[in-house]
């Protein structure tokens, strides 16, 4: 709670301060309310080229933080400004903590107040100036945790992700028929920041023709000719088993013709456990990654199948670095419902993790998605453990219902994925044909991670 001095409570040398640090979310929100784009403002712009933002905190950003004091401390609720002069010395940058001060200069008869305001960071000054406020003159409080809350747009997962993959030697991956800007142009982002190395498998005058569109040189990288899609997919796979690859990446091509080669039981790449996909979403505003399985293999898959697609969530969690994957096998309802198949799985899915039978994670269910993403909602509801309210990883009923929530996520929520098939020998880095190089490269970053996690005496760059 928060209490304002009102003009009567007022002296002069009486003086408040307050500290803040400057944070990524501090300028992309300023950028957008003020409509100031100015670039040198921007948290990842390198002014000068050297691979690290030089980003300059924005002046009337910092002008706005005495206005803070002002409003929340002294004189606090029920301040209004009538002037401010600011005269600014030097620059601040993101992760600098600045120190912003206002003294009271002088009491006019009016009501109004005269303030002396300086910014230092580092004892430095940054800005000066003067502000002249009416003062309240009654008593308010109130409390400054009811305010909405801000969610930036941002996606710092799929960077970290990325950040995670420095020092791990390139993947090399078998590229499926990567004839599309889309596929090609992820393929060769992904190598370029060190992820890959692509073997390319497809029609080479299609696959050149788009390198070309694209401004890019393909001089050293393989091109392996391949004039149909499933004869891609077929040599795609039959390089793991010559140990010239230890990854394959969908291209332009359909996830069935790529998936009828990776399972066929003779010469294909399962490995005991059943095969699912798993979403990494990267969803503004969330503190992790939200893993979505499965939405796009197993179509209505039973319990067997849940065991391992559940299994399989998990490790990616662990792989990617969620240190306490927390499952939530979604339903309509939190109850256990005999007319409601998808409840009695979820409970059984939960007792099989008890007993050992699903390793690695917390697995709780049925859990409708409210109260499996919502602490209030949980909360409501009287859910206790440690997944209700807290899930990282949601386990979906069948194919159809994970389609929809991730692409709720992405469309309406903003999310950034990544995508990739586990349960195979080898990753399989499976996106829509019409995600974009970012969905690519991410979903690369991912599988080296998982394959590092599930192999770690295997050398990736075969």
């Amino acid at each position: 709670m928060a209490e304002n001095k009102t003009y009567d409570e007022l002296f002069v040398g009486q003086s408040a301060s307050v500290d803040r640090k400057v944070t990524d979310n501090d300028l992309w929100v300023f950028a957008r309310s003020s409509g100031n784009f100015n670039p040198v403002h921007r948290p990842d712009f390198d002014y000068n080229h050297d691979g690290h933002p030089d980003t300059v905190a924005p002046s009337m950003w910092l002008g706005a933080l005495v206005s803070a004091v002002f409003g929340n401390v002294l004189p606090g609720p029920g301040t209004l400004y009538r002037e401010q002069s600011l005269m600014f010395h030097g620059r601040v940058h993101v992760a600098d903590t600045v120190t912003v001060t206002v003294t009271v200069k002088e009491k006019q008869d009016d009501g109004h107040v005269v303030f002396d305001t300086t910014i230092t960071c580092n004892s430095a000054l940054i800005c000066s100036g003067e502000a002249v406020v009416l003062a309240p003159t009654e008593k308010v409080t109130f409390d400054g945790g009811d305010f909405p809350e801000l969610i930036v747009g941002t996606h710092v997962h799929v960077d970290a992700l990325i950040e995670k993959c420095e020092g791990l030697p390139p993947m090399a991956t078998a590229i499926v028929a990567p004839e599309d800007k889309n596929s090609l142009g992820g393929a060769l982002l992904a190598h370029e920041h060190g992820l890959i190395k692509p073997l390319l498998v497809g029609d080479p005058a299609k696959i050149r023709d788009v390198a070309a569109e694209l401004g890019k040189s393909l001089d050293d990288i393989e091109i392996i000719e391949a004039l149909t899609h499933g004869t891609a997919a077929a040599k795609s796979v039959a390089l793991v088993h010559e140990g010239r690859a230890v990854a394959v990446m969908k291209g332009y091509l359909h996830t069935d013709e790529l998936l009828r080669h990776v399972v066929k039981r003779d010469g294909g790449l399962r490995a005991g456990r059943r095969l699912s996909h798993v979403f990494i979403m990267d969803v503004p505003g969330r503190e992790e990654p939200l893993l979505v399985s499965d939405a796009a293999i197993n179509i209505a898959p039973d319990l067997s199948t849940k065991v391992d697609i559940t299994q399989n969530a998990i490790d990616v969690a662990l792989s990617i670095g969620i240190e306490e994957p927390r499952a939530a096998v979604l339903s309509a309802v939190e109850t256990v419902n005999e007319k409601i198949p998808s409840t009695l799985e979820a409970a059984a899915l939960s007792k099989m993790a008890d007993r050992g039978q699903i390793k690695g994670g917390c697995v709780d269910g049925p859990l409708a998605m409210d109260n499996a993403l919502s602490p209030a909602a949980a909360r409501t509801k009287k859910l206790t453990g440690s997944v209700a309210g807290r899930a990282n990883i949601l386990i979906v009923p069948n194919l159809e219902a994970g389609n929809m929530v991730a692409k709720e996520l992405a469309y309406a929520a903003h999310a950034e994925s990544a995508g990739l098939v586990v349960g195979a020998s080898v990753p399989v880095i499976l996106t829509s044909r019409a995600d974009g190089d970012r969905a690519r490269l991410a979903s690369c970053a991912v599988a080296a991670l998982y394959d590092t996690w599930a192999h770690p005496e295997r050398d990736a760059s075969a």
